[in-house]
């Protein structure tokens, strides 16, 4: 593609912000370094939000963030004072249990989970049989002479996300059920290189963890998290919304902006998480949003009189 056609992203403005508002009946946001950083709230984040509610406009959460289940991401909504509901939140951990299933995983197969609670309190909101997570957080694997790993024969997918937890023994787990359980599957909720679980500086994200899996099994997984579509899928028929009338916001080119335009959204790139303005405009970045601003606060403050 040569400049001549490539993408112009352009700056939110006092200007272009009625016209985005005016184009768009929803907008789905993403959470890490967008609504919050870490446990921190991003300053004015509640009042952007009633003010696009006012202007009539159906709002959504859509986090890769897997180690919460919708329930928990409603909890720490509220406490951090933002008014949502469970249905208004799409969860990495929930489209991991959704996407088992649409594919009518069966339910007498077990799944393994390298990640944290959210997963297995989806999986089983979902009627399926998690193990590991967390409990597996402290088991150790030993490399002794005749000494033979067991791992379940009916587990019949492996779930990695997110997990701060992770070790030997679950990399193990994992991989002797991927490449010796026929027909287990491989899924990961999302690859996201880091995420500010802090909010002071970005930490290894999903990305770490599948890529070890990745290396041990030599298989890629199926993805469902963002950029994968099958979040729009669900989204789409629970709310009954088209594409053309959304607008992702989000922090990360890779994945919230490539996300919005693999689906045909239009996108808002917030410079207040991963990304950096020096990122965006790299002559080698070819992710260009739709429009660009410094946080997600300006949508409301563009608008004041």
């Amino acid at each position: 593609m040569n400049s001549a056609t490539q993408p112009i992203s352009h700056l939110l403005s006092p200007h272009n912000t009625p016209d985005l508002l005016d184009s768009v009946d929803a907008f789905l946001f993403d959470c890490d370094g967008v609504i919050w950083k870490g446990e921190s709230l991003i300053d004015g984040v509640p009042q952007t939000l009633d003010f696009l509610r006012s202007k009539g406009k159906k709002l959504v959460f859509v986090t890769n963030n897997s180690t919460k289940s919708r329930r928990q991401y409603a909890k720490k909504f509220h406490s951090l004072g933002i008014s949502v509901t469970e249905d208004e939140i799409f969860s990495s951990s929930f489209a991991a249990a959704m996407f088992l299933k649409v594919n009518k995983f069966p339910q007498d197969k077990k799944v393994y989970v390298i990640g944290e609670e959210g997963i297995l309190e989806e999986l089983q909101l979902a009627g399926f049989t998690g193990l590991g997570g967390p409990e597996d957080g402290q088991k150790t694997a030993e490399w002794k002479p005749n000494c033979l790993f067991e791992h379940d024969k009916s587990v019949g997918a492996v779930v990695v996300g997110l997990d701060p937890h992770i070790n030997y023994y679950k990399l193990q787990y994992g991989t002797l059920c991927i490449r010796e359980n026929p027909g287990c599957l491989f899924i990961a909720t999302n690859r996201d290189a880091v995420g500010h679980m802090t909010n002071l500086q970005e930490w290894p994200g999903a990305g770490c963890m599948v890529a070890a899996i990745c290396g041990s099994t030599q298989k890629e997984p199926i993805v469902v998290g963002k950029p994968s579509t099958f979040m729009m899928e669900f989204l789409l028929k629970k709310f009954n919304l088209s594409c053309s009338r959304m607008c992702m916001v989000g922090d990360r080119l890779d994945t919230d902006i490539l996300f919005g335009q693999n689906t045909g959204c239009r996108t808002l790139l917030v410079i207040s998480g991963c990304t950096t303005l020096p990122d965006l405009l790299d002559p080698s970045n070819k992710i260009q949003p739709d429009y660009y601003t410094s946080k997600v606060t300006d949508i409301f403050e563009l608008m004041r009189p």
